[in-house]
């Protein structure tokens, strides 16, 4: 049975990631990283998409953006993504041998409010989390180090950053930095592996049942047989 077309209108901020395919390695030096970022900024000059952080891991990577328009962001990611994947393939002579990512990214929807940076934290401090460097600003794969180097920021093949809803909160360093709590951590890799809603109760009551993502709060797994 083919998969159900996501609903994804504009306007809506959405936390997207994917993998390489078994979790390979996607990554092996500056030249692979920047390759990804100067697709990221080709994909944005065709698509104008707000891109508020980014964070460019050795097998997956993680985006949080909003889209203009309906539509915007799987065309944005369909373009990005096959590009990346034919020129990781093409540099590595390995051109139509398989897949390079573990399938259709996940992503979930942000409330604009706390939620927005308890995720944009999540994002940014990811490569001190997994031990890549000893403090998330020095990553330089990130937005995080990309703010901090602003004037980089107007060249051609980096990731351009739209200014964040919220603001950047002042120690936004600091905290991102902190250790964030296992209970923030659990909430949002939920809804990273469900594509659950991230917000206040009654907003994700409301946008679950705009975008049509009841199924994400189903129990997983085969029915219960009663008969057993």
């Amino acid at each position: 049975m083919p998969r159900q077309a996501r609903i994804v209108p504009g306007g809506i901020i959405y936390h997207v990631i994917n993998r390489g395919v078994g979790r390979m390695t996607l990554f092996e030096n500056e030249a692979d990283y920047a390759a990804l970022e100067r697709c990221l900024r080709r994909a944005q000059q065709l698509i104008p998409i707000a891109l508020f952080c980014y964070c460019i891991m050795p097998n997956h990577w993680h985006l949080v953006l909003r889209p203009r328009e309906a539509g915007d962001l799987g065309n944005f990611m369909q373009r990005f993504t096959l590009t990346h994947a034919r020129r990781w393939q093409e540099h590595r002579h390995v051109h139509g041998t398989g897949h390079v990512y573990q399938g259709r990214y996940k992503s979930f929807p942000i409330q604009t409010d706390e939620h927005f940076l308890t995720v944009g934290r999540y994002v940014e401090s990811n490569a001190k989390r997994a031990g890549l460097a000893k403090r998330a600003e020095n990553w330089r794969w990130c937005s995080l180090w990309r703010r901090m180097n602003a004037t980089n920021n107007q060249q051609e093949e980096t990731p351009k950053l739209s200014r964040w809803p919220t603001g950047v909160p002042p120690y936004w360093v600091r905290t991102v930095n902190a250790a964030q709590s296992r209970t923030e951590l659990k909430a949002v890799r939920r809804c990273v592996n469900r594509g659950q809603p991230f917000g206040g109760e009654r907003w994700v009551k409301r946008i679950t049942g705009e975008l049509a993502l009841e199924s994400t709060f189903r129990p997983r797994g085969r029915p219960r047989n009663e008969t057993q």
